[in-house]
C-alpha cells in the first residue's frame, strides 16, 4: 500500500495527481501545515526536513518499506513503479526529464518565492513580490512557446505536465493578468479536465 502525507500545496497536489494518473491505490494522510503538524515527531521520522509531500511505499524495492520526499523524486519513483508517464525512448525521456526539472526548479522556485515574500518574510516588500512574479511569468512564457502546436510539454503527456500543472493552476490569475500565453492557457484547461487530475486536486482536502 502507498501512503501519501500531504497538504493542499502545489507540491502536495503534484504527488497526488501522479498517484491518480498511475492508477495506484493510496491512502491520504493530511498534514496541516497551518497547525505545524509537519514539525511533529512522527512526521519528522518520515522526513527530517519537515516538508510535504512524503510517499511511503510499504512494498518498496526488494519488498522493504521506503519513505521518499521531494515531489519530483516521487513523480519519478511512481512513473517507474507503474510504467507510466515516462517515455521509454531515450530522446523522448530526456526531453520529459528536462521539462520536469524546469517545473520543479525554475517555476516552483519562483512561485514559492512569491508566496514567501508576500506572506511569510518578516519585512514585506511589494517590489520584491513583483520581481518574483515577473520571474515566474518569464519562465511560463518559455513553457507557452514550448506548447505551441503541441498538447504536452514533451510531445506526449508525461511527468513534466504533472509537475507544472499545479503551479500554473495556482497562479492562473497572474498568468491571465500577464496575458499573451494562449498555448499555456489551452494546456491548463485541457490538463485540468483530466479525471485523474480532478481527483488528485481533491486529495488531502
Amino acid at each position: 500500500m502507498l501512503d501519501l502525507y500531504t497538504f493542499q500545496t502545489s507540491n502536495g497536489q503534484r504527488a497526488a495527481i501522479m498517484l491518480e494518473e498511475c492508477a495506484l491505490p493510496f491512502r491520504v494522510h493530511r498534514v496541516d501545515l497551518t497547525k505545524g503538524e509537519q514539525r511533529q515527531e512522527a512526521f519528522l521520522r518520515l522526513n527530517p526536513a519537515g516538508m510535504i509531500p512524503v510517499l511511503v511505499d510499504s512494498d518498496g524495492p526488494g519488498g522493504a518499506p521506503l519513505a521518499i520526499a521531494q515531489s519530483g523524486a516521487i513523480l519519478l519513483y511512481l512513473a517507474e513503479k507503474a510504467g507510466r508517464l515516462l517515455p521509454a525512448d531515450p530522446r523522448a525521456r530526456a526531453e520529459a526529464l528536462q521539462w520536469l526539472f524546469f517545473a520543479v526548479t525554475d517555476c516552483a522556485g519562483a512561485s514559492g518565492a512569491v508566496y514567501y515574500h508576500s506572506a511569510v518574510v518578516p519585512e514585506k516588500s511589494p517590489a520584491n513580490v513583483q520581481w518574483y512574479e515577473e520571474r515566474l511569468i518569464a519562465h511560463l512564457r518559455v513553457a507557452d512557446a514550448q506548447l505551441a502546436g503541441r498538447d504536452a510539454l514533451a510531445g506526449e503527456y508525461s511527468v513534466a505536465d504533472v509537475a507544472l500543472f499545479p503551479i500554473v493552476a495556482l497562479r492562473r490569475k497572474l498568468v491571465e493578468r500577464a496575458g499573451g500565453m494562449p498555448n499555456l492557457a489551452r494546456w491548463l484547461d485541457a490538463v485540468g479536465q483530466r479525471p485523474a487530475v480532478v481527483r488528485g486536486l481533491a486529495a488531502g482536502n
